[in-house]
């Protein structure tokens, strides 16, 4: 009953007025539904499914760093090469990976606009899965970066379908939890993944590398990849932008009746219909409101990624370079790694009080000051106290531009549009890998640390000068 209170059947209305205005009202009333529902288990499930799909995802992710050193002992790669661009070397490896994500983001981004959230939000995980497999029984630099760039271009497309997908589902007054909390069980792979490596890749399980047990392991999410996509439903505000309004209300009436009968009442009111763009294209992003949050993502994303994967992906190696045996530095490393999820977990009691701009700033700071320190330490308490502040900044900006950057554009090609912008920091990535495996080579870990610490100031003039506030907003807001 508390539905039928709160938001009168879609199809009702459109009897009653011409299809073109009545449509847009309904796409309208479809995201002030949306953005009403209160927090309860059924809205939390949702983010908690799409957040465990994103566990698998960061796991593969961010496995490169630590089975880098277990690749090297196998005489597979090399730490460093005599060429810039050199194809053995644990920076082709990084390059391979991000070259894929590059391509999935900027070239594949349109699928989830176009086929659904639901359904590519599948595929790819299945399609990096496979990859991956294949990958873990490579014996030679070429096929282990081929693989590694075909899991990669899954992983890109996976990125973007997972942030569009939770950014349109969450209410507005929980978008920014929600992607902390996505976050903090999609970071609690890092730890998994250093700890497996740890116990694994010095070793050889049954005569096989144990490298390559820790990418297969990665593998079990293909186990589940049914289960979520059962229990998710499509996107409503993506089916309304198609202008299958009916599926839409259909979709979101059954949400609203799960979340009403544990609300316990009738559900509030629904806000005023915000009006959504019609006819949006993928050439908007270069007019204005767009243009300059294009150009602002853009900058953004090719310099944020030196300072996060700069350290994620390089710590076991820069350890290493300093003077740290393997067996210590993966241990270090797992200890670093436990903090991963505690970043976004802490920022779940700021996402939604500050300014998304203002904490992006702030954490970019913050790693500027302890990378330095890094940088110049050598006890194992400074190692790991620093390290692990490296990790918290690193993550919370993490989760937060995540939210940041799904905000700014409208539904029709939010997909597309962050993919076109977050393209850019698998780009950087693919050259920022090389260039710190130079930097490292002439100039050692200070070396690479002042090349982070100069990357992440221009994130901070980037965010500060140019980006917009979005607290507290809806979507459709932003957009205008």
């Amino acid at each position: 009953m508390a539905i039928v209170e709160n938001a009168a059947p879609l199809g009702a209305s459109h009897r009653a007025s011409p299809a073109d205005a009545i449509m847009d009202a309904d796409k309208g009333r479809i995201s002030a539904r949306l953005d009403r529902l209160p927090a309860t288990r059924a809205v939390w499930k949702l983010i908690v499914l799409l957040s465990l799909g994103f566990f698998f995802e960061l796991y593969d992710l961010f496995f490169t760093g630590y089975v880098a050193t277990g690749l090297v002992k196998s005489g597979i790669l090399t730490p460093t090469t005599a060429n810039f661009f050199g194809a053995s070397g644990v920076a082709s490896f990084v390059a391979a990976l991000f070259g894929g994500l590059f391509l999935g983001t900027i070239a594949c981004g349109f699928l989830a606009d176009r086929f659904g959230r639901r359904a590519i939000f599948t595929w790819s995980l299945l399609w990096y899965v496979a990859a991956n497999t294949i990958m873990a029984f490579q014996s030679t630099a070429d096929g282990l970066n081929f693989w590694r760039f075909v899991s990669g271009m899954g992983i890109g497309v996976e990125l973007i379908t997972i942030g569009t997908y939770l950014s349109e589902l969450a209410p507005k007054h929980l978008r920014g939890r929600s992607f902390a909390i996505c976050q903090t069980i999609g970071f609690a792979a890092v730890p998994i993944v250093a700890f497996l490596s740890y116990r694994l890749v010095p070793n050889a399980p049954y005569g096989i590398d144990g490298w390559r047990w820790v990418v297969l392991l990665g593998g079990v999410s293909a186990f589940f990849v049914w289960y979520f996509r059962r229990n998710l439903p499509e996107s409503p505000r993506w089916l309304a932008s198609k202008g299958r309004i009916r599926e839409a209300d259909e979709t979101l009436a059954r949400l609203e009746e799960k979340v009403a009968r544990q609300y316990g009442r009738p559900l509030p009111e629904p806000g005023p219909a915000e009006p959504v763009h019609e006819k949006t294209s993928f050439a908007d992003m270069w007019k204005p409101p767009y243009r300059k949050r294009t150009a602002m993502l853009i900058i953004f994303h090719v310099f944020q990624t030196v300072g996060y994967y700069g350290f994620a992906n390089w710590v076991p190696t820069l350890l290493v370079k300093q003077g740290i045996t393997v067996t210590h530095s993966l241990l270090y490393t797992t200890v670093i790694g436990f903090a991963a999820p505690l970043g976004p977990l802490l920022g779940y009691w700021i996402a939604d009080r500050f300014e998304r701009k203002a904490v992006i700033i702030g954490m970019a700071a913050l790693n500027i000051a302890a990378g330095l320190l890094f940088s110049q330490a050598s006890s194992v308490v400074a190692i790991v106290t620093l390290g692990v502040l490296l990790t918290l900044a690193g993550n919370i900006i993490s989760f937060t531009y995540h939210t940041y950057q799904q905000e700014l554009y409208p539904t029709a090609i939010r997909a597309r549009a962050v993919g076109f912008v977050y393209s850019w920091s698998r780009l950087s990535a693919v050259f920022s890998s090389f260039v710190i495996a130079f930097t490292l080579r002439g100039f050692g870990v200070t070396g690479v640390f002042v090349f982070i610490a100069a990357a992440m100031m221009i994130v901070i003039l980037a965010i500060g000068l140019m980006g917009p506030k979005t607290l507290g907003k809806s979507l459709e807001s932003i957009s205008h």
